[in-house]
């Protein structure tokens, strides 16, 4: 099986497994909203990434579908919130209207609110399923760094820094948690799961720090740099929102040059893994070299 066929067939699983967690209920139009967001277009990045550092450690992919999927969900509600008027105030994501201009602001909490904890929903019931110590310490792990230790708090810091001069220590402290903080945690759950020693698990912290900063920088770098509709969203968002970027605060040169250090060397440690991680340095290529 080729790069591609593997990928696609990562995606279709973890397509085919959200669409069984998301299939309709009462009250339909709530789960109308959450399944809007969750099929709106995504990459499936952080549940591919997952899999493969499941794969690159020896484990089954299969085994850890319910946590990716969780990802997934935990991932989509942090879109639908930051989209939010009191947060970043989007229009448009991934070329579709976001969730509160199609439904509306409420509707689009509350689906946020529902994938968050539906999410841990499915972690637990296959903490339960499976009696087995790496899944409680995978969702740990997922847990503290979707919350007050990752993604939540770096959201924080995002948002009061809007309008505000900071330095380069805080804004890396928003790209290290808001961004990387679920790009490490699908890497580091999906090692933890595919039975990863702790030296493994550590390496993984590593390469999810080194790729969730330079996909920010990566992000910040096309936002200036790309269009609407390549991108999917409106382009120049940050200086709309008077947001301090790794490009405002480094320049174009040295955020490019960065993103490459980063990247090459995220793919350097993953290349440590030998034939059971060639999938995830061939993913690892094609975040580098993305547009969108």
């Amino acid at each position: 099986m080729d790069f591609n066929e593997n990928l696609n067939k990562k995606i279709e699983t973890v397509n085919n497994a959200l669409k069984k967690y998301l299939a309709p209920k009462y009250p339909e139009r709530l789960y109308e909203a959450m399944g809007y967001s969750v099929f709106a277009g995504g990459k499936r990045l952080r549940p591919v990434l997952m899999l493969s550092a499941c794969e690159a450690v020896g484990g089954k992919a299969e085994d850890a579908i319910p946590f990716a999927c969780a990802m997934e969900m935990i991932h989509t509600y942090s879109l639908i919130h930051d989209d939010l008027p009191a947060m970043d105030n989007d229009d448009f994501r991934r070329g579709k209207p976001t969730c509160h201009k199609a439904f509306d602001e409420a509707l689009a909490i509350l689906a946020g609110d529902g994938l968050l904890t539906y999410a841990f929903e499915i972690m637990l019931n296959t903490i339960c399923e499976k009696r087995d110590i790496r899944y409680a310490k995978a969702a740990s792990y997922i847990a503290k760094n979707s919350g007050t230790c990752g993604m939540l708090v770096g959201q924080v810091v995002d948002v009061e820094s809007e309008g505000v001069a900071i330095d380069d220590k805080t804004l890396m402290y928003i790209h290290d948690n808001k961004t990387g903080g679920l790009i490490k945690a699908s890497l580091v759950a999906g090692a933890i799961i595919g039975g990863a020693t702790e030296d493994e698990i550590g390496d993984f912290e590593k390469i999810g720090y080194n790729i969730g900063i330079a996909f920010q920088i990566k992000d910040d770098i096309l936002d200036v740099t790309s269009t609407s509709e390549i991108l999917g969203k409106p382009v120049f968002s940050d200086e709309k929102n008077n947001k301090s970027t790794y490009v405002t605060l480094h320049g174009i040169e040295n955020a490019q040059e960065d993103f490459k250090t980063l990247s090459e060397g995220a793919v350097k440690m993953i290349e440590n893994f030998g034939a059971k991680g060639e999938f995830l340095k061939e993913y690892a290529d094609t975040l580098i070299n993305r547009i969108n």
